[in-house]
């Protein structure tokens, strides 16, 4: 850091387990992701290749290496996955996995509907190629998923192979864990933390607003995904109170500043 601040919460440092910010690419240019990482790749830990923006975006090989030269893995969107599945193209999809020299993929089922042992199955599949990040929600603003239903395929999806589970939220931020407004359904939340470890799961949080929400609720080292590359700066900002929404919590509250934030299970 560029100078000395007394007080503030102690962050994970990479490769970190938890604490993660995954923020998303939605068709960036390679001297885009050249001044990206300049900036915040100390700050960044896994990139998204928004939904099946890869298949368009010229140069990817290219960007992909910048990417890894910075020591920030990628991986393509769930939807991407779903869009392969949904026309019985599942060793294709393998096979771009291995193309692109893709350490991570996600699977998911916010488009399509598949049913969940089947979805087990890809995950355990992709388990034994890459590391699997599955995605839990649907992007569908109308289908409301009861929080027992959440925990129970969450639980289920780590057993298949799952590294980590996902919270669905969309680019926007106003599904699956958000009502249509963007407020955080705390209750869901809350109900799903009682039964998935802290570290296994990233919220997508997109607005500010859900940001300040979770890192108040569990502290600078909340795992927060779908973040705008242009606010993975000001994220970090906010996860170690040096932004006006979180800089009198921080300040005042020295458990919340400590090194061990609620709900880790070691």
């Amino acid at each position: 850091m560029n100078y000395e601040l007394s007080n503030l919460p102690e962050r994970t440092t990479k490769p970190r387990q938890y604490g993660f910010t995954m923020a998303m690419d939605k068709g960036m240019s390679v001297r885009e992701v050249e001044d990206f990482v300049e900036v915040c790749a100390d700050h960044v830990d896994i990139i998204k290749l928004g939904w099946g923006t890869s298949y368009v975006t010229p140069n990817l090989k290219e960007k992909l290496r910048v990417y890894k030269e910075a020591g920030i893995p990628t991986y393509f969107g769930g939807t991407l996955f779903e869009a392969f599945v949904a026309r019985g193209q599942f060793d294709e999809y393998r096979r771009a996995l291995d193309k692109y020299d893709m350490s991570f993929a996600e699977v998911s089922d916010g488009s399509i509907d598949l049913d969940h042992d089947k979805k087990c199955d890809y995950i355990a599949k992709l388990s034994e190629q890459v590391t699997v990040l599955s995605e839990v929600g649907s992007k569908d603003a109308e289908k409301i998923i009861p929080p027992y239903k959440w925990i129970e395929l969450m639980q289920k999806e780590l057993d298949a192979g799952a590294w980590k589970v996902i919270g669905e939220a969309r680019e926007s931020g106003n599904v699956g864990l958000f009502r249509s407004t963007g407020e955080v359904r705390s209750g869901l939340v809350q109900e799903i933390l009682t039964k998935i470890p802290f570290e296994k799961i990233i919220w997508e949080a997109p607005q500010k607003a859900q940001q300040v929400w979770f890192i108040k609720l569990l502290g600078a080292n909340v795992n927060l995904g779908n973040i705008a590359p242009n606010e993975v700066i000001p994220l970090e900002t906010i996860r170690l109170g040096l932004r006006g929404d979180t800089f009198h919590y921080f300040l005042n509250n020295e458990k919340k500043a400590g090194t061990a934030p609620p709900f880790v299970t070691e």
